[in-house]
Order: structure tokens, then C-alpha cells, then sequence
């Protein structure tokens, strides 16, 4: 057994790599790390999932482990990753925990953990749970009687709370609104509809119908074809596209076009700016996000911390700075002032008002950020050999000499991915057909040395 932790959680195809022997003993293990840090006799974690056929079997087998070590479990079901990181502070529990392979197809499955403050758990809380089990080390103490954990029941309102803190954090009325929303057949499939009628929204749902096996599958932000074109017939304002488990967004404007994450956060941080809701006009993104939007950032006179790919890079960032606004290209946009995690729909209703705002449509919002042509490959490798390429010296030379002939116009970027068996080649530049020719290049190269 390798490293079990990976940049976002606990990740495999369930039954197989994620199986229930193992969410088991990493309740068991979870649960005794924890436990150890609290004083309560009786710890709480609550527990959601997305919308896999795999979640229920996850989830007791979880929930059996946790509860083999004293702990109580609330059960909250089918719910957007970001819900669960804001019940842990509603209900006071001890941790989170949300089952789910967020842009993944249906047969895999993860297993991701929140402290009790909302964010998600940190290195030493990993280390401590995989020492556990790579030794194979029995934490359970075999307690029996009354100081057996228990499934409390869940508050009917869990989704309605969340529903509710997403609608009070804008202030500007979005009634009327037409919006076309993508749900991925995933978790805020329901809770999305909630929030959005509530607010008034002329509201058109897709893939919202989720059967355990339809799960982000040719739908969502890694799929927004089809919102686009309904946005477009639909004569919508806008349309948002989410991930399976709801804690990135893809917008699009009213004419179909893809708004990604560096213009979202571009567009979110001029009206924050305009409220004075952004201090020290400071905002943190990834070394993957476009040089238009560092252009666009330094013409509002913002600065920009760059971390390293991953959410939870972004989020330390934001926390070791104090910044408010921070995220991805790929759509996980973080509001401080609001969540300690990225979060579509809290998204989406902040990318609402700052349109409202601005008077004018998302279109031409979008066409004030000047976007550099990127192109973005993946190279299929053995899990085992993700991280290789860095040691290949052809590989390498190549890449530097990509570097050199694109020059200052142009940027190379070569990463393992965090979540699939997958070396991903970014190159942006002027000219779309030059950068397509070198990502293919360089992805043949390491699919033939590792695949």
C-alpha cells in the first residue's frame, strides 16, 4: 500500500482501490486521531456524500469504523462538499467528512475529511492517519457497551441551513434573473434548485436528475457544451456549470461563451473592490492561471500571491495572508469572507451580483479580460510513474526548450494530476496552433516513457 492521501483526500474506484475494508479502518483511524485532540467524551463527525451509486456502501462502512471508536455520527446524505465544511461549524461537530470524486466518473469514489472550523485537514492529521494503517496498527480499543458510538439523526434542515447561509451572502436582488444551471447529475442537484428559487431566478435545470451512474458524465464544468448551447437557445443571462460534488463552477455568458475561473475571480474581484470588500486589493491564484488575468489584476492595481496547483495551495495562502478572494482556472473560487472552501453555487450567486452590479451583461464583462490562447493535454502514464518525467532528461531539455522558443509571450506547464493517472501538459502562447503542436509533442514523449 502506497501513499493513501493525494492532493484533495482519498481517492480510487470504489469496491476495488476504495473499498469498504478500507473506508472502515479509516474511520476507525480518523476517529482515534481526532478523539485523541478533543476533550468531549464523545465526539460528533458528520457525514455527506454526492451522488454515486457507491456512497450508501462508503458511508456505513465509514460510519462503522468511526463509531468502533466511541464517536457519534450524523448522517446528512446528499450534499455539495462545501455544505458539509459549513454544518461542521453549524452543528459544532468535531469534523466532516464528504464521500465523493468530485469531476470523476461515476465508479470512483473519495473520502475527504474538515476539521471542526470548516477547513480541511491538514498534513499532520494525514500523516498521523496513514501511520495507522500502512502499520497496520489496531487503534481499536474494542470498546463495548454504552461507550459505543451511535448514528444520531440528522436535522431535516441540514440543507435547508445551507440554502439559507448561501442566499444571505449577496445583498443585491437577482430576481428574474434567467440562468440555465448544470448540476452534473451530482450532489447540488437538489440544493442548487432550492437556493436559486428562493431567490426568485428564472431558473432552467440540466442534469439535474441524478440515477448513481450519470454523474458528471458528459455534463458539468469538465462538460459545458451543453450548457452552453442552452444558454444560447434559452436566451438566458448566463448559465453555470458545477462538478459532481459542487465546489467548483464554470460560468457562461449570454452568448454561450466559457467564463472560467481566472475571469470569474477577475470579474468577482473588481466588485469587491468597488465595495471596499477586498483588503489590501490583494487576490491568490495558481502559477496554471492565464497572463491575461495577472494583466487584468495589475491594470486594477491588485496584487496577486501564486501558489502551486490544488485548492487547499490556495487556501493556505489565503489564510497565511489574510487575502479574501482566491482560486483556479479550473473554477474552484474561494470567498474568506464566506466559506473556508471553494463552493459553485456561492460562487455563482457572487458572479450574479457582480453583473447586476456592473450594469452590464456577463458578455461584455467576460470581453474586458483579454485571455491568452492555452492548451491544455493530458498524457495517460502508470499511477506509479506520475511524477517521473521530472527525472527524464529529454523530457526536460524539451520542455526548457519549449520554453525558450515561446519566450516571454508563451509559458509551459507539466504537472502530475492529483486525482487520476494523468501527467498534464499546459501551454499557453499567441498562436493556438503553435501551442497545440507543442502540447502534443510533449505529451506523446511521457505517455511513451510511462504509459
Amino acid at each position: 500500500m502506497g501513499r493513501l492521501f493525494g492532493t484533495d483526500g482519498v481517492r480510487g474506484i470504489a469496491n476495488s482501490e476504495l473499498t469498504p475494508e478500507l473506508a472502515f479502518k479509516l474511520g476507525k483511524a480518523s476517529g482515534y486521531v481526532l478523539g485523541k485532540k478533543n476533550e468531549k467524551e464523545r465526539p460528533v463527525f458528520i457525514i455527506g456524500k454526492d451522488t454515486r451509486i457507491s456512497g450508501d456502501m462508503l458511508e456505513d462502512a465509514i460510519s462503522a469504523g468511526l463509531m468502533a471508536t466511541g464517536v457519534n455520527v450524523i448522517k446528512v446524505g446528499v450534499l455539495p462538499t462545501p455544505a458539509i465544511a459549513h454544518l461542521v461549524r453549524e452543528y459544532g461537530a468535531d469534523a466532516g467528512i464528504i464521500i465523493s470524486a468530485s469531476h470523476n466518473s461515476f465508479e470512483y469514489s473519495g473520502i475527504k475529511f474538515f476539521g471542526c472550523e470548516g477547513f480541511k485537514l491538514d498534513d499532520d492529521f494525514e500523516d498521523q492517519v496513514e501511520t495507522i494503517l500502512l502499520r497496520d496498527i489496531d487503534v481499536n480499543s474494542h470498546i463495548t457497551g454504552e461507550r459505543i458510538g451511535k448514528c444520531l439523526d440528522a436535522d431535516d434542515e441540514a440543507e435547508l441551513r445551507y440554502a439559507g447561509f448561501l442566499e444571505s451572502t449577496i445583498d443585491t436582488a437577482v430576481r428574474d434573473t434567467k440562468i440555465v444551471v448544470d448540476c452534473a447529475n451530482g450532489a447540488a442537484s437538489k440544493v442548487a434548485k432550492t437556493v436559486f428559487d428562493n431567490l426568485g431566478v428564472e431558473l432552467i435545470l440540466i442534469n439535474s436528475n441524478p440515477n448513481g451512474l450519470n454523474i458528471n458524465e458528459k455534463c458539468g464544468s469538465t462538460h459545458p457544451e451543453q450548457l452552453q448551447k442552452e444558454v444560447v437557445e434559452q436566451g438566458a443571462a448566463m448559465g453555470f456549470a458545477y462538478d459532481g460534488d459542487g465546489d467548483r463552477v464554470i460560468a457562461v455568458d449570454e452568448k454561450g461563451r466559457i467564463v472560467d475561473g481566472d475571469k470569474i475571480m477577475c470579474i468577482c474581484a473588481d466588485m469587491m473592490i468597488a465595495r471596499n470588500e477586498l483588503p489590501e486589493k490583494c487576490v491568490t491564484a495558481t502559477e496554471m492561471s492565464n497572463a491575461g488575468f495577472f494583466k487584468h489584476m495589475k491594470e486594477k492595481e491588485c496584487t496577486v500571491d501564486v501558489t502551486q496547483v490544488g485548492d487547499r495551495y490556495v487556501l493556505e495562502k489565503m489564510l497565511e495572508t489574510g487575502c479574501m478572494l482566491g482560486g483556479e482556472q479550473s473554477g474552484h473560487v474561494i470567498f474568506l469572507n464566506h466559506a473556508t472552501t471553494g463552493d459553485g453555487i456561492l460562487t455563482s450567486l457572487q458572479f450574479m451580483q457582480a453583473v447586476k452590479l456592473s450594469g452590464k451583461t456577463a458578455s461584455q464583462l467576460s470581453d474586458e479580460i483579454k485571455i491568452y490562447p492555452q492548451v491544455l493535454k493530458n498524457a495517460r502514464v502508470r499511477e506509479e510513474n506520475k511524477g517521473n518525467f521530472t527525472k527524464d532528461a529529454e523530457i526536460m531539455n524539451r520542455i526548457e526548450e519549449i520554453r525558450n522558443e515561446l519566450g516571454e509571450s508563451g509559458k509551459v506547464f507539466v504537472r502530475p494530476s492529483g486525482t487520476e493517472s494523468l501527467v498534464r501538459v499546459m501551454i499557453e502562447g499567441e498562436d493556438t496552433e503553435v501551442i497545440t503542436g507543442y502540447a502534443q509533442e510533449l505529451t506523446r514523449l511521457i505517455t511513451k516513457r510511462f504509459s
